[in-house]
């Protein structure tokens, strides 16, 4: 499927130990890393059955400095990159790097909501290219499956990625005190869902992407991500259609998601 302007296509993790977090992820989501060959930097590639899916690489001291910690971060693929910043800021959101190129990669930036969330937009060197980073059609292990925003203004976010990106709301579901679950598709012909928006829990620092990758048993899982001194936030709970997600944090801190069968 050839990507269009507001697919997400492409994940990545910064984070304060790079070898630790190869280990930890290769065990887990079972994930094959390998280095990028990029200059000055250990920018590592991770996939799944030979489909590339993300990229690893370290927070520098300048990173560190101005207060990033690991985390997980989502791409947004872009017919334009500077013309979507200008856009993003004109919005109330705000550019935390400006565009640049990576040879052979393409241009890129990140930036982040109006209401804080982090993501980067992205065009690539190669026309009309396809990603399955997010397997948005069909279930595929290791790759994500779900695209979560928690934040403290949900309707504010959806008309700002509404007007960004043409996402639309296809639906909810009432989480009682917590508010709804709001789930958001593509707008255009394909139709396919994306994730969802919810209102940021009093606990969370600062609205906030989540973003869920797919493996084949939710409690192997488990246990692999306590053997591997991860923590698990949220134990598996049933989903729509009869798999089992969960949140966790791995050994450096950053929080990422699954989502699985229960076997």
């Amino acid at each position: 499927m050839t990507n269009r302007h507001g697919d997400f296509i492409w994940y990545e993790l910064l984070t304060s130990d790079v070898d630790a977090a190869q280990d930890f992820y290769s065990a887990v989501v079972g994930w094959t890393f390998k280095a990028s060959d990029q200059p000055d930097m250990d920018y590592r590639l991770f996939s799944m059955a030979g489909s590339e899916v993300g990229g690893l690489m370290p927070l520098t001291k300048e990173m560190t400095d101005g207060g990033a910690r690991p985390c997980w971060l989502g791409y947004i693929g872009v017919d334009d990159v500077d013309a979507a910043v200008a856009d993003i800021k004109a919005s109330g959101g705000a550019a935390h790097m400006e565009p640049w190129d990576i040879p052979g990669v393409g241009r890129m930036a990140l930036v982040a909501d109006p209401q804080g969330a982090l993501f980067y937009v992205m065009k690539g060197s190669v026309e009309g290219g396809e990603s399955s980073s997010f397997a948005a059609t069909e279930p595929m292990p290791g790759h994500c499956a779900w695209n979560e925003l928690a934040t403290e203004d949900p309707d504010g976010a959806k008309t700002f990625y509404a007007e960004q990106f043409g996402w639309q709301k296809d639906g909810d579901m009432d989480m009682g005190p917590m508010g709804k679950y709001e789930f958001l598709k593509v707008g255009d012909d394909r139709g396919f869902m994306l994730g969802a928006v919810m209102p940021k829990m009093a606990e969370q620092p600062v609205s906030m992407w989540t973003y869920y990758f797919r493996v084949p048993d939710i409690d192997k899982a488990v246990e692999t991500i306590k053997a591997k001194i991860g923590q698990i936030v949220q134990e598996p709970i049933e989903i729509p259609g009869g798999d089992f997600s969960l949140v966790a944090m791995d050994p450096q801190g950053a929080i990422f998601a699954l989502v699985g069968a229960r076997t």
